[in-house]
């Protein structure tokens, strides 16, 4: 009896992981087109806000990339992820960096690159457990496959947390600036990029000196490449601060 009964959940378990497998590389293929309508942090976000009393925030807009400037493409390459064009979605040398960093500053630093966190904020939850990071290197992996560049970029900057309420690169340049995303300026790209950490804490609208100062750096950054992300022809010998 106990030996059916393990066969049994077995062949659930097999069954389960082909099932999740499938439905994990259906989804993926799936938004190689199709607009995120909504993701786990946006629901988690609306109900936290129940929760706690206040009305339901949730501002969001999707826009092609076309429609979304290049100068903000480029701020959050250079403020989160510097070699996006060239690394398969884990980028070794800041992973490495970061723990190196991590045994002795008190601030950790972070080393999640933009396609994992494109692939958190898709498909996962907010989180630091083992299990959880194992299911974004998964998709993390999946998107790189399946995307291209421009897709994953398209998709970070429409779903990503900018603000309280906020989700994505139209809906926080009407709050922030009250202009369409594709006419933002270099300046106004740096400022949404480097609140991008910590979106709730920060603001674009009213910067903090940390914030400014953060801007300048962003702005330097973007001065070395050029002033244009170039998917096709990334820089070389860039000159990182």
């Amino acid at each position: 009896m106990a030996k059916v009964f393990v066969r049994i959940f077995f062949k659930i378990l097999r069954n389960a992981i082909i099932g999740f497998i499938l439905l994990s590389v259906l989804s993926v293929v799936v938004f190689r087109w199709v607009p995120v309508p909504i993701t786990p942090l946006m629901v988690i976000r609306c109900v936290e806000q129940v929760k706690s009393g206040e009305s339901i925030k949730l501002k969001k807009d999707w826009e092609p990339l076309e429609n979304i400037s290049n100068k903000l493409q480029l701020a959050v390459v250079c403020t989160e992820d510097q070699n996006f064009l060239t690394h398969n979605g884990f980028d070794f040398g800041a992973i490495k960096k970061a723990m190196n960093e991590n045994k002795w500053k008190k601030r950790k630093r972070g080393a999640s690159t933009i396609s994992q966190q494109t692939a958190k904020n898709l498909f996962l939850w907010n989180g630091r457990s083992w299990i959880r990071k194992g299911f974004e290197v998964y998709f993390t992996f999946l998107i790189e496959t399946f995307w291209t560049k421009q897709r994953i970029m398209e998709v970070y900057l429409n779903i990503i947390e900018m603000g309280d309420g906020l989700y994505g690169a139209e809906a926080a340049s009407q709050y922030y600036f009250a202009k369409s995303a594709e006419n933002l300026s270099s300046s106004e790209a740096a400022l949404i990029a480097v609140i991008l950490p910590n979106p709730i804490r920060f603001s674009a609208k009213n910067p903090s000196r940390y914030t400014q100062k953060r801007k300048r750096f962003a702005l330097r950054q973007m001065n070395y490449w050029g002033g244009k992300l170039d998917y096709d022809n990334p820089p070389s010998n860039v000159n990182f601060d």
